[in-house]
């Protein structure tokens, strides 16, 4: 043992030269330091993350996803620090370093284009805020209420509450319809009336119909004109503002009530009929 420890390592130092009580205390100061600064960098992300979800939690019109998105940011930007630090500590020189995580994170990005083009777009809809948690919208033909906005995808709860989950890109690259954005929304019908019906009469019925609802606004002013005439009847378009939260419970009650009110003033609405006329030959 004696021996191995007085062989010549580097430039005539041997291990009993390298491995003194300085040495030792030296590498273990470091490895304490090391420590400390990856617990410090991992209590101050968890707070900054902790601290920016709040905010969006406090304030109503600021949007929760966006904090979200933020708290998550700071805290992956702080651990970084965190393990450069760390790696100055040991003596490791961090601008090699950078450099190969750079040339590494060309590669993986080439190889992850997909991900990275939804990632890409997941920012986009985080910072422009084209929809948020709550929204009903309707997003390359599905149709639902947002759960929740990752940097990879967008989870939709259908009607039916099926989970939707949609890949970014296809949110950012496709046209979107939001339903919430605004509180009033205009609903629209046509309703036929028969060719012997008397059009005023039912025009007056379908107004005062539809206007008695609570939930239909009288401003703007309804709309209830001719709009058509078909082969068996002659068409009425009716459009009428209401409150968006009510829209299509509004617009499937009207429909029943509009054909009881016509039924109950002896408006006919007409159906396609076929006249079958049959020649004998002599």
């Amino acid at each position: 043992m004696e021996d191995l420890l007085n062989t010549e390592i580097v430039d005539g130092k041997t291990l009993a030269d390298l491995f003194t009580v300085e040495f030792l205390a030296s590498v273990f100061g470091s490895v304490v330091a090391a420590l400390v600064i990856l617990i410090v960098g991992f209590m101050i992300g968890g707070w900054a993350r902790r601290r920016l979800g709040r905010l969006g939690e406090q304030y109503k019109h600021l949007d929760e996803t966006l904090f979200n998105f933020l708290g998550n940011i700071a805290r992956y930007v702080i651990i970084g620090f965190a393990f450069l630090f760390v790696l100055n500590t040991f003596g490791v020189q961090t601008t090699s370093f950078v450099a190969v995580v750079g040339a590494a994170g060309l590669a993986i990005g080439l190889a992850l284009q997909g991900t990275l083009s939804n990632v890409a777009a997941g920012v986009m809809i985080i910072f422009f805020r084209p929809i948020k948690l709550g929204d009903f919208v309707e997003v390359n033909g599905r149709m639902g209420t947002v759960k929740d906005i990752t940097l990879n995808y967008t989870e939709l709860a259908s009607v039916g509450n099926v989970q939707i989950i949609i890949p970014n890109s296809e949110v950012w690259g496709n046209t979107i319809e939001n339903y919430s954005v605004y509180t009033t929304r205009r609903a629209e019908w046509t309703f036929g009336v028969g060719y012997g019906a008397n059009l005023k009469d039912a025009e007056q019925i379908i107004h005062d119909t539809i206007l008695a609802d609570e939930r239909s606004h009288a401003e703007p002013a309804p709309f209830v004109q001719v709009n058509n005439l078909n082969d068996s009847s002659v068409d009425f378009l009716v459009r009428v503002w209401c409150d968006s939260a009510v829209y299509f419970q509004f617009q499937a009650d009207m429909k029943r009530r509009v054909k009881e009110a016509l039924d109950a003033g002896g408006i006919d609405i007409p159906f396609p009929t076929r006249t079958l006329i049959q020649v004998k030959e002599d």
